[in-house]
């Protein structure tokens, strides 16, 4: 038999191809996950072959709200509607942060026309600017953190600087994003400094996903980081500030047989004709000072770092 007229072959060139492919049959049961699945979403075939998409795998958030619709996902309104279906959003890496994805969920049909399945395939989306983790020489700088490898306090300063001073040049607006992970020293009493460290990873990879390239991501202090948005109004600023603090709140990782979660608070502020860097970032400080207090006199419930 000609090479080219052996089904294994398509099996092997789907299986090595470095974007996302897996197949669903009828019940939501994944039967086949290639090598780029496995890298974009960090699930090893033995975690996925023969369970359902909708135990905790594949789980997919709309790009703007940042909000899971198990039901509304590409998959299952392929499914509903037998037609291709395309988007961008989130899925959930087997690490807890969110990896961003561009996404096609097209009906497989046997050849008599009845569909048995669905095929997806998923590629990396956008990721924020900046000096990565691997930039040795912005490392032997000084200019990155170690421990989340986004840009220290530091780089920061000088890149919002920089950008507030074209804004009041040239009137090209932007904004700024406090993020704080809430209650951080209870989580280390409670957890220890390794989960402290996982926790800030996935809060830091899944916040520069949230970001469009322009963006500027990084480190402000030991639980707060910062983003400087380019090119945002106070409107654009409050939309993308809905979108970050929904896409962290549900960022975890796995300790110890708990899923565990950080409390996260936001405050933004949109430059403003005459702003300094002392007032643009006491603005946005002001405001994440009224939502802690708003949080410590919240009811409080259940323990809101287990998620088991």
């Amino acid at each position: 038999m000609p090479a080219f007229q052996d089904p294994e072959i398509y099996h092997d060139i789907l299986d090595h191809l470095q974007i996302g492919v897996s197949v669903l049959d009828l019940q939501n049961k994944i039967v086949f996950w290639s090598d780029g699945a496995e890298h974009l979403t960090g699930y090893a075939r033995i975690d996925v072959l023969g369970h359902s998409c909708m135990q905790n795998i594949l789980r997919y958030c709309n790009q703007l709200s940042g909000e899971g619709f198990p039901e509304k996902c590409p998959m299952a309104t392929a499914l509903h509607d037998a037609k291709p279906v395309e988007a961008s959003g989130f899925v959930y890496h087997k690490t807890g942060h969110r990896a961003p994805v561009h996404t096609w969920a097209i009906p497989l049909r046997d050849k008599r026309g009845s569909m048995i399945g669905i095929i997806q395939t998923f590629e990396g989306e956008f990721a924020s600017t900046g000096p990565g983790p691997n930039d040795q020489s912005m490392r032997e700088r000084g200019c990155i953190d170690e421990l989340t490898g986004l840009p220290n306090q530091a780089m920061m300063h000088a890149h919002l600087k920089e950008t507030l001073r074209t804004f009041l040049d040239v009137h090209i607006p932007f904004g700024i994003i406090c993020v704080e992970a809430d209650g951080l020293g209870r989580f280390r009493a409670r957890c220890g400094q390794e989960a402290v460290t996982s926790m800030l990873r996935v809060l830091a990879r899944t916040l520069r996903n949230t970001v469009w390239p322009t963006d500027f991501v990084g480190r402000w202090s030991d639980n707060q980081f910062l983003v400087i948005l380019s090119g945002c109004g106070e409107d654009a600023v409050q939309l993308v500030g809905k979108r970050v603090l929904s896409l962290l709140s549900g960022a975890t990782i796995h300790w110890w047989g708990e899923e565990l979660s950080m409390p996260v608070l936001i405050a933004h502020a949109a430059a403003q004709p005459g702003d300094s860097l002392e007032s643009l970032l006491l603005r946005a400080q002001h405001e994440l000072g009224k939502n802690q207090a708003a949080g410590a006199a919240a009811p409080q419930g259940a323990n809101p770092l287990s998620r088991s």
